[in-house]
């Protein structure tokens, strides 16, 4: 019988092993946000914040209950720009990172 670990395992254990990985993954679901696919985005939100800081912690610092944040970051979440602004803030300073946009011309 094959060995096998569940793939969320596995990303929680690079999250908290890898930095860069983590960076990649936020900046991944800020793209997400922005380019219009918020269900994918609010998951990756969750897997990250399950391995860095905790939804206990994230309600502490957000101040909302830790039942409504896992709600927002589920598939049919749908947290308002405040929680998200929230959410993205402690983020940031858990993992030390400064979040800059960059808009891109599309030629056609």
């Amino acid at each position: 019988m094959a060995l096998t670990r569940d793939s969320k395992e596995t990303v929680n254990a690079r999250i908290q092993r890898d930095p860069e990985f983590v960076i990649a993954l936020l900046d991944e679901a800020i793209s997400l946000f922005l380019n219009g696919e918020p269900e994918t985005a609010r998951l990756i939100l969750r897997d990250i914040v399950n391995a860095t800081v905790g939804f206990e912690q994230l309600a502490i610092e957000t101040s909302k209950p830790s039942k409504s944040l896992h709600r927002m970051l589920s598939a049919k979440g749908n947290p308002t720009m405040d929680n998200l602004t929230a959410i993205f803030n402690v983020l940031r300073k858990k993992l030390n990172v400064d979040i800059n946009v960059q808009t891109t011309v599309i030629s056609s």
